[in-house]
């Protein structure tokens, strides 16, 4: 006997849901019997769910053999030295798991691999004749998060595929990440899964072009935004229209108005509309520029002001900041800072002093403006005054700017950078990333080969992320119901389960038999003979997600069971001296 009984399978099913799960894929692969939890964000995988961790594992595999990459396999626990190189020891800030052996040297646990797998090509490469190669593991990483949540859709320790491509130019490179572009999307089709292809940032990675694969679920924690012309992006990396220059030579010129107490948008805007009339309609934060200021933070800890001006309307989204300013950091003002910097009035910041502009430039005030503050567009802002504020304020006439940066929060209905119509939003689970990394490492680490002309130069590269233990919440994600669970027949860890719904010596006999026959055709069959009602059989069927589940019982009599398709909610009875043929049909169509 080769099949599976669910007597002797090492699973117990759960009737109540885990006190901490906030997503479906984190409710059923637990009460499931598929994952444990061990600590916060760290798991436990039990047979279920590794029998479908291993068919994942498998399409990736499959997938990104086929454009060439070569499998190796690099340590997780990794010393200090490479990554103080690249900078990302002090870059990837509390995420990074540190340690000390017992000699007191610095170690890590990977979050990634960059730094491992440039070293090993530098170790074994050194002609251009030996590129272009793709290397690639399937590997636990670790990253310290500060919240892990939602199971294994965000944890501390997970399993992530990253391939990286290893070209002598820029043109090898394009080729190298196409290739790997074009492998993701067959591997999401594989998995059956929804997904977009969006802009992103790069972070700690570096480089220059980047793309996430998000697998669409309200469920996601990644945000992005896309148009009715094709353009798409994570909030992140999202860039919306720039406003056109403006003729201001009607503009009247700048002039300081009372506004006491209004150090807020709120009660300014209150203010104009009690005391500034004439106006066509009523003033709005919209006419506003408001100046949030922050301490820009190098990893070397190096601290300088960052005036950020934006329409009144809108707030900085904090993601948006950090990942502008990567690898700097930035921290809102405090009063000390108020203290050191007194030509800024708290609440009543603007770019002008006394028709002075005291930002940006040569004032040792970074100052940095929102797109839509334009050339030509009029403000109402601080007048760096207690309880006073300016109007007829006009970019390029009274104040400029040292640069735009696009951090606002993003609306529905704003305008896509390129052009192609008002943006929506939409939630989204990332699944892969994509860069072009370029040189950074490799100039970091000292990776060069000689060219066709016998010179050293630099190797550029790829990196490419998939996060597989991911995938596996994902699939679950998509393919559940107030049951529980109901993979795609490819994914499922057992194609076909039995259940024995009756006593007596000819149910058993006859169940077992046609899970000996099912199982010498190649089915991967679970046999349930647990001395427990029907009732409960069927339950942990549905929650488990067996693709499709033979029933063996009153049914006997007649010569005939039941078969039911898990993801179709369908049943049908089939004659069984046709059982095994025509199941196996089932399964293989």
């Amino acid at each position: 006997m080769s099949y599976t009984l669910m007597s002797k399978l090492f699973v117990r099913t759960l009737r109540e849901d885990p006190a901490d799960a906030e997503v479906p894929s984190h409710r059923w692969l637990t009460r499931a019997g598929y994952i444990r939890r061990a600590a916060p964000g760290i798991y436990s995988w039990l047979p279920l769910g590794l029998k479908v961790l291993a068919k994942i594992e498998a399409i990736v595999r499959e997938e990104i053999e086929a454009i060439g990459a070569q499998q190796v396999h690099f340590p997780a626990l990794l010393p200090k030295e490479p990554y103080e190189l690249t900078n990302r020891w002090s870059e990837y800030g509390p995420n990074l798991f540190r340690l000390k052996d017992r000699k007191g040297a610095d170690m890590l646990l990977g979050p990634t691999h960059e730094e491992m797998f440039t070293l090993a090509v530098k170790d074994l490469y050194s002609s251009y004749k030996d590129l272009p190669v793709i290397l690639y593991q399937i590997q636990t990483k670790y990253r310290d998060e500060a919240r892990p949540r939602a199971g294994i859709l965000r944890g501390r320790e997970f399993t992530m595929k990253d391939s990286y491509s290893f070209d002598i130019d820029q043109a090898g490179l394009h080729v190298a990440y196409e290739k790997h572009r074009i492998c993701y999307q067959k591997i999401m089709d594989r998995l059956g899964l929804e997904y977009v292809i969006v802009q992103a940032t790069s972070g700690a990675m570096g480089g220059s072009r980047s793309e996430e694969f998000l697998a669409i679920s309200d469920y996601g924690e990644d945000e992005f935004v896309r148009s009715p012309g094709g353009y798409a992006a994570n909030v992140e990396a999202a860039s919306i229209a720039h406003s056109e220059q403006q003729d201001f030579s009607a503009t009247p010129p700048v002039q300081e108005v009372a506004t006491p107490g209004a150090s807020t948008i709120n009660l300014l805007v209150d203010c104009l509309n009690s005391t500034l009339t004439g106006k066509d309609r009523p003033w709005n934060g919209a006419d506003t520029l408001k100046n949030v200021i922050y301490m820009r933070i190098t990893p070397q800890g190096e601290r300088t002001p960052l005036v950020i001006g934006l329409p009144g309307d809108r707030e900085v989204d904090a993601k948006r900041l950090e990942a502008a300013l990567s690898p700097d950091n930035a921290e809102p003002f405090n009063d000390d800072d108020f203290e050191a910097y007194p030509q800024l009035v708290k609440g009543y910041v603007g770019p002008i002093s006394d028709g002075v502009q005291i930002l940006g430039g040569s004032t040792g005030l970074e100052y940095l403006t929102d797109p839509r503050i334009a050339v030509g567009t009029s403000w109402v802002s601080g007048a760096n005054t207690s309880d006073a504020h300016v109007t007829n304020l006009v970019m390029g006439r009274d104040f400029s700017s040292d640069g735009v940066i696009d951090v606002a929060e993003i609306r529905e209905g704003d305008l896509a950078g390129d052009g192609s119509g008002p943006l929506s939003i939409a939630r989204g689970v990332e699944m892969g990333h994509i860069f072009q990394l370029g040189m950074k490492y490799a100039e970091a680490l000292g990776l060069q080969v000689l060219d066709d002309n016998g010179k050293l130069v630099t190797v550029t590269m790829g990196s490419y992320g998939f996060g597989v233990t991911r995938a596996v919440a994902m699939v679950a994600e998509m393919n559940c119901d107030d049951k529980g669970l109901a993979w795609p027949r490819n994914l499922a860890p057992y194609d076909v389960v039995i259940i024995v719904a009756g006593k007596g010596e000819d149910i058993t006999q006859a169940a077992q038999t046609l899970a000996q026959e099912l199982d010498e055709v190649g089915i991967d069959v679970v046999l349930d003979d647990r001395a427990v009602s029907p009732g409960v059989k069927f339950a942990d069927s549905e929650l488990i997600g067996f693709p499709t589940c033979v029933v063996v019982g009153r049914g006997l009599a007649d010569g005939v069971v039941e078969v039911r398709d898990r993801s179709a909610g369908t049943s049908r009875t089939v004659v069984l001296s046709e059982a095994v043929d025509e199941i196996a049909r089932e399964v293989r169509s």
